[in-house]
């Protein structure tokens, strides 16, 4: 399993600026060799090192090692689409690898620049620091809002699976972000907020138009990515945790597609389209795998309109967002809670050997 521990670099300004120049005459020489591989279609990495090769190293003054890897960048991009002219940003990331750049004793490391090698500080956690001891291949150099940080990729081995006793459903929505079938609950009620607060605030400096608003908005640009980010973390961890300390597997829905399949009225599209799942759901499987945690993935059509308790399925059993009582049996439960319980029974059923674990009315809120 491959996870990316971010460094922050602490440079004195005179190595700033040297990584700054480092950074733009690179890109300047992916944005060239993206030109004439585009122009001769020449976009294989063997083929493109054998045709500009040395024009690179002489017309941007790039070691041996540099080019090699601002080739194998373009090639890079040029197997996501070959028909569009692939452009570089004047300070997009740029990779190294261990013959320029290695980690040195005393939190320095030591990476090539144009004026050659120079030595630079770094500070981060004890958890970026445990990774580290993880590196392996490529390391990228990054500035992000006038920050230096490098991205070292780690290659962890995957635990042994543990066999789990049953399986832990866990419905994924916006009101209640997500529900396990045990009852616990993480709501969205801070997210939800948070995003309605940014909104407002976002579109009337929209409208103000001043440069001091759109220094504003600068500033605000991302803030709410990052929140949405922190608790997604928060919340696959919980989810894990508790799996893992019951003895459980992870069940989980497919929601591939499901900003296209879903019917939502303005307010509700709005709060669906900021609606990060396919991070949550990423940051709950690889979060499992760490931990050895078995985590599939079900068919989550009816889910939130079947009973669990006899298997009936109609709208009508959908009382409102919340309520969920059963026209046939008459079994009520807190509707998230309910569609938990039925993913953790198709998860079940894939895999008959496990149990499901499901606790009826174990969702304190009021039901019915």
């Amino acid at each position: 399993m491959k996870l990316v521990a971010n460094i922050k670099l602490t440079p004195t300004p005179e190595q700033a600026e040297a990584l700054r120049a480092t950074l733009e005459r690179c890109n300047e020489a992916c944005n060239w060799l993206s030109e004439q591989a585009f122009a001769t279609k020449t976009t294989r990495q063997y083929d493109m090192h054998k045709s500009f090769y040395a024009q690179v190293r002489e017309r941007f003054g790039l070691s041996a090692q540099a080019t090699v890897r601002c080739i194998a960048k373009v090639a890079d991009a040029y197997k996501i689409d070959q028909k569009t002219l692939r452009v570089f940003r004047k300070h997009a990331a740029q990779p190294y690898d261990d013959r320029i750049l290695s980690f040195k004793p005393d939190d320095i490391v030591s990476l090539w620049v144009l004026s050659g090698r120079t030595k630079v500080g770094y500070v981060c956690g004890d958890h970026q620091r445990k990774m580290l001891v993880y590196r392996k291949g490529e390391v990228d150099l990054m500035l992000v809002r006038g920050q230096w940080y490098l991205a070292a990729v780690c290659d962890f081995d995957d635990p042994a699976l543990l066999t789990p006793g049953g399986m832990l459903g866990v419905d994924f929505g916006i009101v209640n972000i997500a529900t396990d079938s045990l009852g616990k609950q993480h709501s969205g009620a801070a997210v939800e907020a948070y995003r309605a607060r940014y909104a407002k605030r976002r579109t009337t400096l929209q409208s103000v138009g001043t440069k001091a608003a759109k220094r504003c908005l600068r500033k605000m640009s991302g803030k709410q990515r990052r929140f949405h980010k922190h608790e997604n973390h928060c919340i696959s961890k919980s989810i894990v945790a508790t799996a893992e300390r019951s003895g459980l597997g992870i069940a989980l829905e497919d929601l591939t597609h499901i900003r296209a399949r879903a019917k939502a009225h303005k307010e509700q599209r709005k709060r669906l389209h900021n609606w990060s799942f396919a991070q949550l759901r990423g940051f709950v499987e690889y979060k499992a795998r760490q931990a050895g945690v078995l985590c599939e993935s079900v068919d989550p059509r009816y889910t939130s309109q079947q009973c669990f308790a006899c298997g009936h399925i109609a709208r009508q059993n959908r009382k409102s967002q919340s309520k969920f009582l059963c026209v046939a049996c008459g079994h009520g439960d807190h509707a998230d809670h309910n569609a938990a319980g039925n993913i953790a029974s198709r998860a079940t059923v894939n895999k008959p050997m496990f149990a499901h674990l499901y606790v009826p009315g174990a969702v304190e809120s009021p039901l019915l």
